[in-house]
């Protein structure tokens, strides 16, 4: 059940309603809007008997049920969208955040050198892989916690957020020492022991669609992040796997007009790995955007055909100031900012 607050609720009022959601033994959670306070009642509603009695009591404007299995991540529970602020990157509302950064951190020379050009051209964020879950043992796996200690010297010398992908529980600890946004990768959408980690943390978290998982699916691993108190969420469409074989994956651009028919939380798009080739990049970058996407993370490398992994789908930093002028031009039209 969700329990609206009027528009003018007091904050006694509000604490007042938590309370009586305890003492009916639900575990209640404060979503705070511009305009109204929400109040989701998470637990076994048959216990704890017909909640819409609450409608009387002072403050409350409505009492209803959640009718989507992922009660704190629906639109139902919060109409308003969400928008996610971490460091320089702001993901959601009229301004569209991006990513982009290399898919491992290489050296210090490399990570600073793609920070200052991305910087350049307009994004947001830094992105760079230190730990990497890879197909084969005998890949890369990623300079762990010294690629951390680049990223941060990248941040220090650009000031750019910095995302970087947390792979187990006992890393989301370290890796918030360093990074602004930890991500999930598709392999780990659904380590629900990550996902609760990830939710009690108090840095926003980006997670990734698995490749075979449903859009149901990808909502529900993200009612586990808000469940453990963690608000900040963003959730990333990365391609699924279909039959065709002409790109690394399938990317459906239709998931963000569907994501955002049912949830709260900011949608990002990752052209690169949704394709799998650097030419299709800029435009499915534009696609994603015109589509009302949230938020862009590319993978970006100053010699992408020297790089340690992922080069094939990887702008180099001209390609990549080309995109961001691209763009610029459709955020304009649909009436976004970048």
């Amino acid at each position: 059940m969700i329990i609206v607050m009027k528009r003018n609720a007091t904050e006694a009022e509000i604490e007042h309603m938590i309370s009586e959601v305890e003492s009916a033994g639900l575990k209640p959670t404060t979503l705070r809007g511009t305009e109204r306070t929400v109040i989701a009642a998470i637990g076994d509603e048959r216990k704890a008997g017909d909640l819409r009695k609450l409608e009387s009591s002072p403050g409350v404007d409505n009492v209803m049920p959640v009718l989507a299995p992922y009660k704190l991540a629906s639109i139902e529970t919060q109409p308003e969208r969400s928008e996610v602020r971490s460091g320089s990157l702001s993901v959601g509302g009229k301004h569209i955040g991006m990513m982009a950064g290399p898919c491992s951190v290489e050296n210090e020379e490399q990570i600073v050198a793609t920070a200052r050009a991305v910087k350049a051209a307009g994004a947001t964020a830094l992105r760079g892989g230190a730990f990497k879950p890879r197909t084969s043992p005998y890949s890369f796996q990623g300079l762990k916690e010294e690629g951390l200690k680049m990223l941060a010297a990248a941040r220090d010398e650009t000031g750019l957020a910095v995302v970087t992908e947390v792979v187990s529980p006992e890393d989301v600890e370290l890796v918030s020492e360093y990074a602004e946004v930890l991500q999930i990768g598709a392999r780990n959408m659904q380590n629900y022991r990550l996902l609760e980690a990830c939710g009690k943390s108090h840095r926003a978290v980006l997670l990734k669609r698995g490749p075979s998982a449903t859009i149901d699916e990808l909502l529900l691993a993200a009612e586990y992040i808000l469940d453990g108190g963690n608000p900040n969420v963003m959730l990333c469409e990365r391609g699924i796997r279909t039959y065709e074989a002409h790109t690394r994956f399938t990317l459906p651009l239709a998931s963000v007009p569907y994501l955002q028919a049912k949830t709260h939380l900011p949608v990002v798009i990752d052209p690169s790995h949704g394709t799998g080739h650097a030419a299709l990049v800029p435009a499915m970058a534009k696609a994603a955007i015109a589509a009302g996407a949230d938020g862009v993370i590319v993978e970006v490398h100053p010699e992408p055909e020297h790089a340690m992994s992922d080069g094939f789908q990887t702008l180099n930093c001209e390609a990549f100031a080309q995109m961001m002028a691209e763009c610029r031009r459709v955020a304009e039209a649909v009436d976004r900012t970048l």
